[in-house]
């Protein structure tokens, strides 16, 4: 049985920082909330339209997940804007229902501006979903224009209801969410310690302890990126390779998982003294250092030691975070950057991405039109919906495959619940209230398990208001299945993805500055030209990942940490490892010097010509196998060291 201590491993194994339990406790307590209150209002002050609940739930739900101003009158600010633009579409879709035609290109308008809107920035975003969503809802309710004052009583209540539970109830404080995470990260170390002490003690590693290992090294990683994400951002959205608090934080948490790492690989292949491992784990592993040396200790014990020194640095920053709150790297969080220039053209990949969307959606409305001519809506939304957060015509198929398959299963297991459950209306609201939480506790980590969930929510409201017949439920499949379709086909046709001109363009840039840089050691050249040349590579790390940020940004509610920002933590310890090599330059000369500077030249060869590829490799399991971090040795070999393994991780299978 599942006692309440393993629940809460289990929970924090899986949300260290607790981030999606209280985003899904904050849109299902939002959703319930907002409810009630309309009910309220329609049983004791005046009678509601269906249009005023569909709004209320939907935008409850927006308003939660979408708006991600910083600071609570902001957010306010944009859930109002969002009730305008909500009422706004509601009474363009109700005066044009009579006009067909006009009334569908009034839609295809209201998409496209929705999809642009994110040009603007986080409110232009959520702006545009409540804009989206409420058109959506206003076609399908369809409510007289007489009956609007009371159709806006249920997005007011929900984005008021959403406010309090963002600001009041449940808030977000990115203090407690970097605290929480770091205590993860060194929580984490601590299970790769034992399990290898563990090992130590029995004398033998078999090939289940390796894949445990393994498992336990990718936990690990997920963490440290989580860790990394509440780390606030400069103005300009990009950290600087070891020249303030919050970028060094960074280094450090990229270090601690490199040092983990290295330990796994090492000691999986030649276990270290049981006594060794013991003591890093009490806290001893500095002191013990000098004496592995002594004693002629292996590799795999020289990389326990090191992951012992990264674990005491980590909990000496959490420490330290208690007793300040950050203060360091608050100011950053505190700071705001200057306006940014809105390009709206067609060259900024987010135009292009709306362009997509608005044509995708008038193949599925006339196709879907099809099919039926009240239920195209599903269709519509479902070529709207793929397109969130995916950077290539790939990640727009896996989108609609795991949407359709999301809805095909959800529907299934909805449509047995909603018959067993046909007349026990509590029972009915209380699962409808469960799958609402499960669907966007796992938005984070699974698109098809949100959609899998929703689909059970909406078999059981269909059921709840007698509207649940087997098909329905069929026309809804086709409809999703036809408008994920549809999204595929124009993200292949239309701008499809496959080219990153601009972000090949600034990557060779920084590989250019690395390349001058490293001759720049290998000739011997002055302290301060080397320094020098680090600060051009600094700069080009800036603009590479400013160039890549348009590539990684969600436009969608949350992601987890993908591809492109565990691409941009390896070019940014690859810049800080340089830097350190051309702080502590090598003496004119040096034969080892040069030997590992002529095969870290030989390495950046090889990757440079592969471009921008980098940013969408798979790492999920992927470790390097020839290669360890270097446990000896400071200053620039261990910048040069550090560097060489970190562009090894470019291509892990390489």
């Amino acid at each position: 049985m599942l006692s309440g201590f393993d629940f809460r491993d289990w929970l924090l194994a899986n949300d260290p920082a607790l981030s999606r339990l209280r985003m899904a406790s904050r849109v299902t307590l939002t959703v319930v909330l907002a409810f009630g209150a309309l009910m309220l209002i329609d049983a004791l002050i005046v009678p509601l339209p269906m249009a005023s609940y569909g709004l209320g739930i939907v935008l409850s739900i927006e308003g939660g997940v979408a708006v991600r101003d910083k600071g609570g009158m902001p957010q306010l600010i944009t859930r109002l804007l969002g009730c305008v633009a909500s009422l706004a579409v509601v009474g363009i879709a109700a005066t044009l229902e009579g006009h067909r035609l006009i009334s569908d290109a009034a839609f295809l308008l209201v998409i496209f501006m929705a999809a642009a809107a994110r040009v603007v920035g986080p409110r232009g975003h959520a702006i545009g979903m409540f804009a989206f969503m409420s058109y959506f809802l206003g076609a399908y309710f369809q409510p007289p224009i007489a009956q609007l004052p009371l159709v806006a009583v249920g997005p007011v209540i929900a984005s008021l209801i959403a406010h309090v539970a963002r600001v009041v109830v449940l808030p977000d404080d990115w203090r407690r969410d970097l605290l929480r995470s770091l205590e993860s990260v060194s929580g984490r170390i601590n299970q790769i310690l034992f399990k290898i002490a563990a090992l130590a003690a029995d004398g033998q590693v078999t090939e289940g302890d390796r894949q445990e290992l393994n498992q336990l090294e990718e936990r690990l990683k997920e963490v440290v990126l989580m860790a990394e994400s509440f780390i606030p951002r400069p103005p300009s959205g990009v950290f600087d390779a070891g020249t303030e608090p919050a970028g060094e934080l960074a280094i450090r948490l990229f270090d601690a998982h490199l040092a983990a790492e290295g330990a796994i690989m090492l000691c999986s292949q030649n276990l270290p003294p049981f006594e060794l491992v013991h003591s890093v784990i009490e806290g001893h592993g500095v002191r013990l250092a000098a004496k592995a040396d002594e004693s002629g200790g292996t590799e795999a014990a020289q990389a326990v030691i090191r992951l012992g020194k990264t674990q005491a640095q980590l909990i000496e920053t959490i420490g330290k975070g208690r007793r300040t709150g950050f203060s360091e790297i608050a100011s950053v969080a505190e700071t705001s950057g200057a306006a940014k220039r809105t390009d709206f053209s067609f060259g900024n990949p987010l135009m292009r991405s709306a362009l997509q969307i608005t044509v995708a959606a008038a193949i599925a409305m006339t196709l879907g039109l099809a099919l039926s001519r009240e239920r195209w809506f599903w269709a519509v939304l479902a070529s709207f919906l793929v397109f969130t957060n995916t950077n290539s015509r790939g990640d727009t198929a896996m989108k609609a495959l795991q949407r359709s398959i999301g809805t095909l299963f959800g529907i299934g297991i909805g449509l047995v619940l909603a018959m067993v459950l046909s007349h026990h209306l509590v029972p009915a609201l209380v699962i409808t209230t469960a799958t609402i939480f499960l669907a966007f506790y796992f938005l984070q980590t699974s698109y098809a398990t949100l959609t899998f969930f929703v689909s059970i929510a909406l078999c059981l409201v269909y059921g709840m208001i007698g509207s649940l017949t087997l098909d329905l439920l069929l026309l809804r499949i086709e409809e999703t299945a036809l408008g994920a379709g549809v999204g595929t086909l124009v993200a292949f046709v239309v701008f499809p993805a496959r080219t990153r001109g601009a972000l090949d363009v600034v990557l060779g840039k920084w590989y250019s500055a690395l390349e001058s840089l490293l001759k720049a050691a290998a000739d011997g050249e002055p302290g301060n030209v080397q320094i020098l040349k680090s600060q051009t590579l600094d700069a080009a790390y800036r603009d590479l990942a400013t160039a890549a940020r348009p590539l990684g940004s969600s436009w969608s509610v949350v992601t987890r940490p993908g591809q492109i920002r565990q691409t941009l933590a390896i070019f940014l310890a690859a810049t800080y490892w340089a830097r350190m090599m051309a702080k502590n330059h090598p003496a004119a000369g040096n034969a080892d010097a040069r030997e590992l500077i002529e095969a870290n030249l030989g390495r950046l060869a090889a990757v440079s010509t592969r471009k921008s590829e980098c940013f969408f490799v798979d790492r999920d399991g992927a470790t390097s196998t020839s290669h360890h971090p270097p446990h000896t040795g400071t200053g620039w070999r261990r910048g040069l060291e550090m560097l060489g393994l970190t562009l090894d991780r470019l291509y892990p299978g390489a």
